[in-house]
């Protein structure tokens, strides 16, 4: 019963989360001229040239990834790709019949283009799948060369596909509308994805734990978690405080934290999020 209810939902995200992304592409990207990258882009500029159905040429293109795919990795992630797939080729082609090209200027298009992308390909992957494409070809080519990032990967062939659709438009400006648009679509895809939640993970090696632990506690109502280091240099034993917070915060902390051990090292990096009491909640 409960794997049915999941499938439903899974369902259900897919459809809203493909419905948006089709609509993006038909009403601002496409009509002006401007690349979503990866195979959607490709599809379209066979669309374009070839009077080919831009959704049955994603489904074809994709077909050969997701057997690939599912040779090589197997699971629910690649059988969640696959009928991803599948609802966003049908839902590209369909869009095409029901909503109108908005022909406009270039920032609109690309930002409001962007946004929608972003905000569809959030629905999918919220549900643990993606859209196929340029996704399981990284992962295919992560697996063999692992010392390149997926990263690396997926904005190397997206601009791949940028750079072809701009010679084959003879339109430089597209190519540079298609950039911000992927960059807007990544904003977007990682806000929904991981909230707004985002923070700062501090590491402090300090001789003075429980002080500032008291002091942070008592002035900004953040726990510390202590831990034993050992410096590999010195060979000394010292305390490392683990602390979460917002980046707002972090002015505040480093002050504390000088006020009660100058000497006191600090690491502060980004948390792409972060869960739990004082933050988002755990879902």
């Amino acid at each position: 019963m409960r794997s049915i209810k999941r499938n439903t939902v899974d369902i259900i995200f897919y459809l809203i989360g493909c419905g948006i992304y089709s609509a993006a592409v038909v009403v601002f990207t496409d009509p002006n001229e401007i690349s979503p990258g990866g195979v959607t882009g490709i599809a379209l500029l066979l669309q374009h040239f070839f009077s080919l159905p831009a959704g049955i040429m994603v489904f074809i293109i994709n077909v050969p990834l997701i057997i690939i795919g599912f040779l090589r990795f197997g699971g629910r992630f690649i059988i969640g790709t696959a009928l991803a797939t599948a609802i966003m080729s049908f839902s590209l082609d369909l869009a095409g019949y029901f909503l109108k090209p908005y022909y406009t200027d270039g920032i609109l298009a690309s930002v409001f283009g962007g946004i929608m992308m972003g905000a569809g390909l959030s629905f999918v992957l919220l549900r643990g799948a993606t859209t196929g494409g340029a996704d399981i070809a990284a992962k295919l080519i992560n697996n063999r060369f692992p010392y390149i990032s997926m990263g690396r990967i997926i904005l190397a062939l997206d601009l791949a596909v940028v750079t072809i659709s701009a010679i084959c438009y003879k339109n430089f400006e597209s190519a540079l509308y298609s950039v911000i648009s992927l960059y807007i679509s990544s904003r977007v895809l990682d806000g929904l994805l991981y909230g707004t939640d985002r923070g700062k993970l501090i590491h402090i090696i300090t001789q003075k734990p429980k002080e500032i632990s008291d002091s942070v506690f008592r002035e900004l109502k953040r726990g510390v978690t202590v831990l034993s280091v050992t410096g590999g240099y010195t060979g000394e034993e010292r305390s490392m405080l683990l602390c979460a917070m917002r980046p707002s915060e972090v002015s505040s902390f480093q002050r504390l934290v000088r006020a009660v051990d100058p000497d006191a090292f600090l690491i502060i990096s980004d948390a792409g999020a972060i869960l739990g009491q004082g933050f988002k909640k755990n879902e």
